[in-house]
């Protein structure tokens, strides 16, 4: 039984933050897959080029080849870490504890100062 799940009018504003989240990750997810799907592809047919390759342009044919292999490679592996991890350095909790202690190290300096 498939059960589609969809933001209703019952549901808190937390509820609807949540499921907008998860919705979220789940396209990235899926964007993350089908740039997978296309890097091995062109991987296999960049390597098949290699294999093949012969002629006075093999020397150029073979840098580019591999600088496209290398490139994509770091790409695509940052691309998963990004979607994988998830954790930033400046997310908005980080911002907030930032703003916290701002505000109470003001306090504090407001009540240690000398008259």
């Amino acid at each position: 039984m498939k059960k589609n799940v969809q933001i209703t009018e019952t549901m808190t504003s937390q509820e609807k933050e949540i499921y907008r989240k998860a919705k979220e990750k789940v396209r990235r997810v899926k964007i993350f897959y089908l740039h997978l799907a296309l890097y091995l592809v062109v991987v296999a047919l960049l390597l098949y080029n290699l294999y093949i390759v012969s002629g006075p342009y093999k020397n150029n044919i073979i840098s580019l080849n591999l600088s496209v292999l290398v490139a994509w490679t770091v790409f695509i592996s940052l691309h998963g870490i990004n979607v994988f991890k998830r954790k930033q350095i400046f997310n908005k909790n980080w911002e907030d504890e930032k703003i916290k202690g701002f505000l109470k190290e003001e306090k504090e300096e407001e009540s240690t100062f000398w008259e």
